[in-house]
């Protein structure tokens, strides 16, 4: 059966509107063209597991390239060991084509540069075990003047597709003014069409927040910022606009703040090691910009640092972030798979300085001792919980820290509000961090009454971006709600993010929240965690001036300490759905797998979770867990469409839990118990017409 156009482009319509309005996210729907032969036996698009590693040639030889250039450059990535360090691209950036299409409106190599032909390069390049990258820009021509794709994006994604090539840089000059998300989807949709795996990597330059479309128009990466250049200046200018964006990277959509410039210009040895210690805990696509055929020792012994390497490939749930700025000391961190956090202690002054954190602020808080390893020097230490070291000028102290001692013990069964507890850490931008009061910015209990809208609350926390507040759960505790706005105290102004992080993962978000808006209820699943984070940033970069943030009625329902489990990562038994595949950890764009969005519930933005469209039940095994949690509600990207949903958890036959009607704009949050049930059903049921019942599962643990 299909649905009628009318009903799909209403959708459309309805997830255009959605993305106008908030952080949420567009619909985007899978176009299926028939693929060249040649491509036919490629395995499908998909999701990367890791951000991209290799080398372009734009930092080092602009348009200075030939195919002998390139091929040196892809024996040098083997014989340096660079390859079987993980980095496998030799991507060609501008310059490369000639400077009219063929006859057939086809897009030719320069026949100076490169007279063998792309393809030749391709199967050099592919015959030494890496991939071949290829540039053009979504505009009439290059940034440097030569033909690209704009209205030509099917030819030239085909005819990219029959010379073998892997990945596409997608450039944003001469674009005619008209939007990005349009000329970016179009070339997306065209790569997808070929049935290549064609990594889509998006250089806009951060205009037009690619961070929020880029997902949705095939992006793996989006370039966060202006290009970068081998300075000091450039480097740590594009480090400070990448705070605030690590809620938009999740497993297989990357934050890209641009090449490296490791080994280039007058960087020192210092500075080098920073760079690529920074990148690499911001997750960020590790591309060279360097001379490979003539690269030092030095520089090989920080590209090829392998426990740095890991860092930047483990996903565990979130991308690196700053969570210390004392000026020109800085403490960024990223969690790891194993429960370990990553850090990088930053010294971004003149002369050598001592750098310091604690174990609690990086999100370990709880234990009694903590070992760790510094990932430079290979040295192994253990601590209580201080972590600290003397920093040289424009360099870092780079560790893994992991819990190693007694833990605390969990709070008992009950409900409890976050300001009557114990905090093994916090921070806040002026002043402390208020309890049940808004913040005032110099000495504790200096604020009045929480207010955020009109709407008051005796009960709560009173910041300041940028403010974290840390509090032990030892595994006991199941769900946690707020309402959560910029305080009445500043009028119209302030712009500001709330997110929460569970173990260093980020649980969920707010979209940008000013001064004058109503309340905002932020809800998420908890379970199995040993420490919460209550974190607000600056939202839009501007300065933090009036960004007074306040958590009210910050609630925490506890019980019995257990593992938590995503649903989405747990096997699946049966799972039925109206249009398309139920979706992990994405919404449901109802045609192929994976074709979803960030699944966005009234105003909050979860990265795991599941999606899924009325009618739909899905099975999930469940013998020896306990709770069911999960925030259930429409899509944003269905915006006020749609008559509602009804959730049901099933444990084996029998029903569990029934809601009322879920309207649009509205969730519900589902504590659910499922002790003696070998499997539940996560059943979605339609209130009339199924047009729009995108219905999520936002944050769905089980804990165990």
């Amino acid at each position: 059966m299909i649905r009628p156009l009318g009903a799909l482009q209403r959708v459309l319509t309805a997830a255009a509107t959605t993305l106008a309005m908030t952080a949420a996210v567009s619909i985007s729907l899978a176009v299926t063209v028939t693929s060249p032969a040649n491509a036919a036996a490629t395995p499908q698009p998909g999701p990367l597991t890791a951000p991209v590693m290799g080398w372009n040639s734009w930092n080092r030889f602009g348009c200075n390239i030939d195919e002998n250039l390139i091929k040196a450059t892809a024996d040098a990535m083997v014989s340096t060991g660079l390859r079987d360090s993980g980095y496998t691209y030799v991507d060609i950036d501008d310059c490369w084509m000639a400077a009219t299409r063929d006859s057939q409106g086809r897009l030719q190599p320069d026949p100076v540069r490169f007279p063998g032909g792309i393809a030749a390069i391709a199967t050099y390049v592919h015959a030494r075990g890496l991939k071949l990258g290829i540039y053009s820009s979504a505009g009439t021509a290059t940034c440097q003047g030569l033909p690209a794709s704009l209205d030509h994006e099917v030819t030239d994604a085909q005819t990219w597709a029959s010379w073998g090539v892997d990945l596409l840089k997608y450039d944003n000059c001469n674009n005619q003014g008209r939007p990005a998300l349009e000329r970016y989807k179009a070339m997306g949709d065209a790569l997808k069409a070929t049935g290549r795996q064609i990594v889509y990597s998006l250089c806009n330059w951060g205009n037009d927040e690619p961070w929020i479309f880029g997902p949705n128009v095939g992006g793996s990466s989006w370039r966060t910022t202006d290009d970068i250049n081998a300075s000091w200046g450039s480097i740590t200018s594009i480090l400070d606009q990448q705070a605030g964006l690590e809620p938009f990277a999740r497993k297989g959509f990357y934050n890209d703040p641009d090449m490296l410039e490791v080994g280039n210009g007058s960087l020192t040895q210092d500075e080098n090691i920073a760079h690529f210690s920074l990148w690499a805990l911001l997750s960020a696509p590790l591309l060279l910009g360097n001379d490979l055929r003539s690269v030092s020792s030095a520089t090989l012994n920080i590209l090829r640092n392998p426990d740095v390497i890991a860092v930047n490939r483990d996903w565990a749930g979130s991308q690196g972030r700053r969570v210390a700025d004392t000026g020109d000391q800085e403490v960024w961190a990223k969690p790891m798979s194993d429960g370990s956090v990553a850090v990088a202690l930053f010294n971004r002054g003149g002369g050598t300085a001592t750098v310091a954190t604690t174990a609690a602020a990086l999100g370990l808080g709880g234990s009694s001792s903590y070992s760790t390893k510094n990932l430079w020097t290979g040295a192994t230490a253990t601590t209580t919980g201080a972590l600290s070291a003397s920093v040289p000028s424009h360099g870092v102290a780079m560790y893994r820290v992991t819990r190693a001692g007694t833990l605390s013990a969990a709070p008992a069964a009950g409900t409890y509000q976050v300001s009557d507890l114990s905090w093994v850490a916090s921070s806040n931008g002026w002043g402390p961090v208020e309890r049940d009061r808004a913040n005032g910015e110099q000495a504790a209990g200096d604020g009045a009454t929480l207010n955020i809208g009109g709407t008051t609350f005796t009960k709560g926390l009173g910041t300041h971006a940028d403010s974290a507040v840390h509090v032990y759960l030892g595994r006991a505790c199941r769900t946690f709600t707020a309402q959560v706005g910029v305080d009445n105290e500043v009028g119209a102004n302030g712009s500001v993010r709330f997110q929460l992080y569970g173990d260093g993962k980020l649980l969920a978000y707010t979209g940008v929240k000013t001064g004058g808006q109503p309340p905002t209820r932020i809800s998420a699943s908890v379970g199995g965690y040993q420490n919460l984070e209550l974190r607000v940033t600056d939202a839009r970069n501007n300065g933090i001036n009036y960004d007074h943030a306040d958590w009210g009625s910050p609630t925490l329902v506890c019980g019995t300490p257990g593992t938590g489990s995503a649903a989405s990562d747990r096997p699946w038994g049966t799972a039925t759905n109206a249009w398309g595949p139920a979706e992990r950890d994405m919404s449901n764009g109802e045609q192929a797998a994976a074709d979803g969005s960030v699944i966005t519930v009234s105003g909050i933005s979860y990265p795991k979770g599941v999606g899924a469209h009325a009618a739909a039940d899905i099975t999930i095994p469940s013998a020896g867990c306990t709770r069911f949690t999960a925030v259930a509600g429409l899509d944003a990207e269905v915006a006020a469409n749609g008559t509602g949903v009804t959730f049901s958890v099933l444990g084996d036959a029998t029903t569990l839990y029934t809601s009322p009607t879920v309207a649009p704009g509205s969730s519900i949050l589902l504590d659910v118990d499922i002790t003696g049930r070998a499997n539940i059903h996560l059943v979605v049921g339609s209130a009339g017409s199924i047009d729009y019942d995108h219905a999520d599962w936002a944050d769905a643990r089980l804990l165990c």
